[in-house]
C-alpha cells in the first residue's frame, strides 16, 4: 500500500517521509479533493530550479552518501539509515529533490507537467 503520483510524471511518495502536498515546495499549490492536481508550465521552470538548488545545498555532501546508499539498497529501515549516517529529515529532502528532478526533466522535455497525488 501507498500513495503514487500520476500524470506526466508517475512515481510513488515514500512512506512517512514525503507528504503528498510535496510538490507544493516547487511553485505550485495543488488543488485538495481526495487526490491533489498539479499543473507546472514552462514559466515555472526557474523556481522549480531554484528549489532544487536549495534541497541540494541543504544536502549537501549527504546526497551523493544517499545516492550510494540506494546504488546498493532497494530499501531502508531505521537501523540501515542510522548505520550509514542519514536522517530520516535528509532523506525527506531526497526524496522530494527526486520529485523535482522529474518535474524539471519533464518541463525541459514537453513545456509543461501535470499530475495528480493521491492523498
Amino acid at each position: 500500500m501507498g500513495r503514487y503520483y500520476s500524470g506526466d510524471i508517475e512515481g510513488k511518495f515514500w512512506f512517512a517521509l514525503q507528504s503528498s502536498n510535496c510538490a507544493d515546495r516547487f511553485g505550485r499549490t495543488g488543488q485538495v479533493p481526495n487526490y491533489i492536481e498539479y499543473s507546472f508550465w514552462i514559466d515555472d521552470l526557474p523556481e522549480v530550479q531554484e528549489e532544487i538548488q536549495r534541497i541540494e545545498d541543504k544536502l549537501g555532501i549527504f546526497k551523493e552518501k544517499i545516492d550510494k546508499f540506494f546504488e546498493v539498497n532497494n530499501g531502508y529501515n531505521d537501523h540501515l539509515l542510522a548505520q550509514n549516517g542519514i536522517s530520516k529529515e535528509l532523506l525527506s529532502e531526497y526524496a522530494d529533490l527526486l520529485l523535482g528532478y522529474q518535474i524539471r526533466d519533464e518541463l525541459n522535455k514537453n513545456g509543461s507537467c501535470n499530475f495528480t497525488a493521491e492523498l
